[in-house]
């Protein structure tokens, strides 16, 4: 690796990032610690560090200061892990102050995590992002020995993305004329997710299948050796068509065996891996199973709305339960579950007495009676506090049975 390119890569950043124009987001670290930020591509995590060099600047450090390389850069995706120590070596020969320095997506050297160790040991403030939850794995946390605080970084909020569109909510925005701009933005937010980048494209659906294909390629199978790429293909197909439904992984070999594909239950399990490493999909598990049960029998969502829409049609209902989930699982991670015993519960948290049902609507009086009915009867058995349906845009109380349930739009429950 030319010394010359490396020193090249830190100007250019130097002067980049100090003029890029960002959307702040909620961006809350402690002071002097190090820090890996984590997510699908595209998230925004980049920007993160973009955002937090420009807190920098203005609080009195010089740019020189600053030591960001971006790893996806051609002209250093060759470096390997014995080389990585001419990052620094090629600053201090530039610059006579210690650096503050960025990592971005330095998962795509392998061994990387020893260099972070050591640049931790030594003292040096780092910033890192990747692309990939075995960032997270025991294996690396350990390699990096408690030195750095790990933090995922989602797509944008609805209330981000109607901040990105100069929204502003007040206390009684739901009575003032934004409430239609709410309901109206909405519906991008709904059918295109949140991916900040996607939002200043015509075209989306073609931005969105071009990430879709480079988290495909590359973070899954470039990087994990995957030989039988159309059954992984036909896999993400398969997922995103059953998001609503709880699946084996027995049930899915079945699926994919029916379409043709000879895989092994091994290696779908693999495959639920690799797409769970590189932020396409999370699963939730049953609360009533024991805990074999609940590792054999997921529900599965997406990450991002926009990405799972590329595989529907007629997508309104699996859309809406999957954004509901997106929130959830970033509000409470592993403690949310689905619970399905003689009744079925869309969304628990056990922890927070929370129980949810969600439905597109409720105007059909089957459809009403049937996710009334099921919260009701898991209260029986189970202490709720709060008992919800998401619905599209109804909203209303219902109390039955002695228990209350408030029905209310998700634009709604999506602001704060």
């Amino acid at each position: 690796m030319e010394k010359d390119i490396i020193k090249q890569i830190i100007l250019n950043q130097q002067e980049f990032i100090s003029k890029v124009e960002l959307l702040p987001r909620k961006l809350s670290m402690e002071k002097n610690a190090n820090y890996v930020f984590v997510g699908i591509r595209r998230a925004g995590k980049t920007y993160m560090l973009y955002q937090h060099i420009q807190q920098l600047l203005r609080q009195g450090h010089d740019k020189q200061e600053i030591l960001f390389i971006n790893f996806e850069d051609e002209r250093i995706t060759d470096i390997r892990k014995e080389e990585l120590h001419l990052i620094v070596e090629c600053y201090k020969e530039m610059f006579a102050c210690d650096p503050i320095i960025f990592l971005d997506e330095i998962q795509n050297v392998e061994g990387w995590e020893h260099f972070a160790r050591r640049l931790a040991d030594e003292k040096r403030q780092v910033f890192i992002t990747g692309s990939n939850a075995h960032m997270l794995s025991r294996e690396i946390a350990s390699t990096l020995g408690g030195r750095y605080l790990m933090q995922e970084v989602y797509p944008f909020s609805f209330p981000e993305y109607l901040e990105y569109h100069h929204i502003t909510l007040d206390a009684h925005w739901q009575l003032a004329p934004v409430r239609a701009d709410v309901v109206r933005l909405f519906e991008g937010y709904f059918y295109n997710g949140g991916l900040p980048e996607s939002f200043g494209y015509a075209d989306k659906r073609a931005w969105l299948t071009s990430l879709y294909q480079k988290i495909l390629y590359s973070d899954i199978v470039i990087r994990n050796n995957v030989r039988n790429e159309q059954s992984l293909r036909l896999l993400v197909r398969k997922l995103a068509d059953s998001v609503l439904q709880p699946m084996a992984v027995k049930r899915l070999q079945n699926i994919l065996q029916g379409d043709g594909s000879k895989v092994t239950r091994e290696t779908i399990s693999s495959y639920l891996g690799y797409l769970h490493d590189a932020y396409l999909i999370f699963s939730l598990s049953n609360f009533n199973d024991s805990i074999p049960q609940r590792e054999g029998t997921k529900k599965h969502y997406f990450y991002d709305n926009g990405i799972l829409n590329l595989f529907l049609f007629q997508p309104e209902t699996k859309l809406l339960e999957n954004l509901v989930a997106i929130q959830l699982y970033k509000q409470y991670g592993e403690a949310l579950f689905y619970y399905n015993k003689n009744v079925e519960v869309d969304f628990v948290i056990p922890d927070a007495g929370l129980a949810i049902q969600v439905s597109y609507a409720l105007r059909d009086e089957q459809t009403r009676g049937r996710e009334i009915n099921a919260l009701i009867s898991l209260s029986r058995f189970m202490e709720i506090k709060t008992a919800l349906i998401i619905s599209k845009d109804q909203e209303e109380t219902i109390e039955q049975d002695g228990l209350k349930i408030k029905v209310v739009p998700i634009w709604k429950w999506l602001v704060p």
